[in-house]
């Protein structure tokens, strides 16, 4: 007859591990049934009574009282080198499709799929798409970027940052831009309304019934908009808003007002009307970059929370949709927060001017 194995030796505080252990609700169930079969083993159960109480094979009991006379709890959740399921497809492989996503492109195809890359290397889809995961790639994705040219981009740049970091006293710092061309879009159909197991449904198709162009000044410290519909974006427009601005704003602040290099905004007529009114001081944003200005993430809320799924049958319909969420805005203004100073985003544009020579070159 086989001899019994004799209880096994442990610690009180080895006991008081495997006891947390074997009561855990968070840990891998291997390891929450490895530590109550060391513990039934330190009672002296044999190894087959434990492992049909815990429907494992005697074996892997034998191998876990082995183990932890060895190694004791330091290694207990660790899974030994050899163990587990084996690769299937081999590093050569992995690193040919990692090579073609990165540097080659289906005939006929601007980007690779799970399917075409599966299909040219002779593996499943869900092959691919475990190295892609694994690495980070994302071939049906890409973003945009553009990188300025105005010879004056530093300057500029220090000059719009250095008013969102470090604003001047008595005067406000106002993000001004037009919203040009808003359409009252119309759909052809009645819209449907959401309702359980259904989205809210529109026609793809609409019915345009004209534009209106919104001016808005962003107030950097409050967050509250100043804003005024027009029907275009002429410099008679924007000498009408500046005179609202100039309403709105006590008269004893300052007024420093960050805008982009629009025509309009340095017409003849307009700078004639500056020079009449000095507290008003423009500040210029570099060419081909809109991000400085804090007002166009404003535009981007308006888009999509007031804009983009209305139903308007007409322009003053548009008009009173704005008008109705820019007073709800200002009901309970939340400013933005720049962050990022100069430096930091002039360092990243000399990266993203090298990278982009190195690729033309």
């Amino acid at each position: 007859m086989r001899t019994p194995s004799p209880p096994l030796v442990m610690t009180d505080g080895q006991r008081e591990i495997l006891e947390n252990l074997s009561k855990s609700r968070t840990a891998p169930q291997r390891e929450v049934t490895r530590a109550k079969a060391l513990l039934y083993a330190g009672e002296g159960m044999a190894n087959t009574a434990i492992a049909a109480r815990l429907e494992v094979s005697p074996a892997s009991v034998v191998a876990w009282r082995s183990r932890f006379g060895e190694e004791g709890v330091a290694k207990l959740g660790r899974v030994r080198p050899g163990r587990g399921r084996k690769a299937s497809i081999p590093a050569e492989k992995v690193d040919q499709i990692v090579r073609a996503t990165l540097h080659d492109k289906p005939a006929g195809e601007t980007h690779w799929s799970c399917r075409s890359m599966a299909k040219a290397q002779g593996v499943s889809p869900a092959t691919v798409q475990r190295v892609w995961s694994a690495r980070g790639l994302q071939p049906h994705r890409v973003e945009t970027f553009k990188l300025s040219n105005d010879k004056g981009f530093e300057e500029k740049l220090v000059d719009v940052v250095g008013l969102y970091l470090n604003p001047p006293e008595k005067a406000v710092v106002l993000c001004m831009d037009e919203k040009s061309q808003i359409q009252a879009l119309d759909r052809t159909q009645a819209t449907l309304p959401m309702k359980r197991g259904r989205a809210g449904t529109m026609t793809h198709d609409y019915k345009r019934n004209g534009t209106t162009t919104l001016f808005a000044a962003l107030n950097v410290l409050t967050g509250v908009v100043i804003g005024q519909c027009l029907p275009k974006h002429r410099n008679t427009e924007f000498l009408k808003f500046l005179r609202t601005i100039d309403s709105q704003v006590p008269k004893g602040l300052q007024i420093h007002m960050i805008c982009d290099n629009y025509g309009t905004h340095t017409h003849d007529n307009v700078l004639a009307w500056l020079e009449k009114h000095p507290r008003f001081h423009l500040h210029f944003i570099p060419t081909s970059s809109s991000w400085p200005n804090m007002v166009e993430r404003w535009f981007r809320d308006l888009t999509g929370k007031a804009i983009r799924r209305g139903v308007f049958k007409s322009v003053p319909d548009l008009i009173a949709a704005i008008e109705a969420y820019l007073a709800a805005h200002n009901d309970d203004p939340k400013p933005f927060v720049w962050t990022a100073t100069a430096e930091d985003i002039l360092e990243k544009v000399r990266r993203g001017r090298v990278a982009l020579q190195i690729i033309t070159s």
